[in-house]
């Protein structure tokens, strides 16, 4: 099974994407597909439309277009969605577990290190927005 993570323009600008894809690998994932990106702010409201209207929605496409993002696909053998969002933790990195990705290395939100797909369906959808549909 596949998923998308993207790691966001926090943890690329500090300088910490190694650090961030060795956790990463150590727990199994193998990625698939990755590549550096800067957002324009049509792509990122393209890809975060679900969360349109809702009061991060500005404060999310201003800070995912700040600087570029890792969009990758990543994969194991099991259910990778779920293995992932328990490697990353809480999307608040305040509520995040420590020893997860966002625990280790986000801030706040928006800036909370990395994004991954909470569902199959999700995975499906934004991994054929940056990579096409032969990747998932």
């Amino acid at each position: 099974m596949r998923t998308l993570v993207i790691i966001k323009p926090d943890i690329v600008g500090s300088g910490k994407i190694g650090e961030v894809i060795s956790i990463l690998e150590k727990n199994r994932l193998r990625i698939v597909a990755m590549r550096m990106e800067k957002l324009t702010v049509e792509r990122a409201k393209e890809f975060y439309r679900e969360h349109e209207g809702k009061d991060f929605f500005e404060r999310l496409i201003d800070f995912m277009t700040s600087g570029y993002c890792i969009p990758m696909v990543v994969e194991s053998e099991g259910n990778t969605v779920e293995m992932v969002r328990e490697i990353i933790g809480n999307t608040d990195p305040s509520k995040a577990k420590p020893g997860t990705i966002r625990y280790m290395y986000g801030t706040n939100l928006p800036m909370n290190a990395i994004h991954a797909s909470d569902s199959p369906d999700s995975a499906k959808r934004e991994i054929s927005f940056f990579f096409g549909s032969e990747y998932c």
